[in-house]
C-alpha cells in the first residue's frame, strides 16, 4: 500500500493540534518550567503519545517554542501596523503588541546565555520604522536602531518583573513601559507622535 500526501483536512488538524501543544506549553512551562510533558499533554487535550509524535524529546518541544515565540512576534509586529505613521508612532503601537507576549517570550528565550544572531522578520520591521522615525523626526538620531532594539525589549523585562514582584498591575507596567520607551526614544526637539 503507498502512503498518500495527507489531504488539506489532515493538514489543518495536525497544525491546530500542534498549536495546541505549544499554547499548552507555554501555559504550563510559563508556570512551572520543570513540569512533566504529561502535564503539558493533559493542557491541550492530548494523549501523551500525541504529544511524543509532535515532540519526541523536550529539547524538541524546546526549540519550537523558540519558533512559536518567533511566529507570534511577528504577527504582533504585523498588528502593531510598523510601515503606519510616524516611526514613533509605530514603536508606540509595538510595545504593548510585545508586552502580551510575556510568557512565550520568557520561556523561549528567558534563559538564553548569548543572543541570536539572526534578523528576523520582525527585527527587519523595527529597524525599518526606527529608521524611518530618524528620517521623519520622530525618532531621535543619536540612538542606533539595534541598540533601541535592545533597550526595547530590557525596558519590556523589567515591566514582566516589576509585574511578577507584585509591586503593580500588568496595566500599570505597561503604561509604565510604553512611557519610558516613548520618551527615550523621542526625538529631543518634539516629535513625540501621538497615536
Amino acid at each position: 500500500m503507498v502512503n498518500s500526501a495527507p489531504s488539506e483536512e489532515e493538514t489543518r488538524t495536525r497544525a491546530r493540534t500542534r498549536r495546541a501543544i505549544l499554547e499548552a506549553a507555554v501555559k504550563v512551562l510559563g508556570e512551572n518550567s520543570a513540569a512533566p510533558l504529561s502535564q503539558v499533554a493533559r493542557a491541550a487535550g492530548v494523549a501523551r503519545s500525541t504529544l511524543q509524535r509532535y515532540f519526541p524529546e523536550r529539547a524538541d518541544l524546546t526549540i519550537a517554542l523558540g519558533e512559536y515565540a518567533d511566529e507570534l512576534i511577528n504577527e504582533a509586529t504585523q498588528r502593531a501596523r510598523t510601515t503606519e505613521g510616524t516611526g514613533l508612532e509605530a514603536f508606540r503601537r509595538v510595545i504593548p503588541e510585545y508586552f502580551a507576549l510575556q510568557k512565550v517570550v520568557m520561556l523561549a528565550f528567558g534563559n538564553e546565555e548569548e543572543p541570536a544572531e539572526e534578523c528576523g522578520e520582525a527585527d527587519l520591521a523595527l529597524t525599518a520604522l526606527i529608521e524611518r522615525g530618524h528620517a521623519d523626526g520622530s525618532i531621535d538620531p543619536a540612538i542606533p536602531a539595534d541598540w533601541m532594539q535592545q533597550f526595547l525589549w530590557a525596558g519590556l523585562y523589567s515591566g514582566w518583573s516589576y509585574v511578577n514582584t507584585g509591586q503593580v498591575s500588568a496595566y500599570e507596567a505597561l503604561n509604565l513601559c510604553v512611557l519610558s520607551l516613548v520618551k527615550v526614544a523621542a526625538h529631543p526637539n518634539g516629535g513625540a507622535g501621538g497615536d
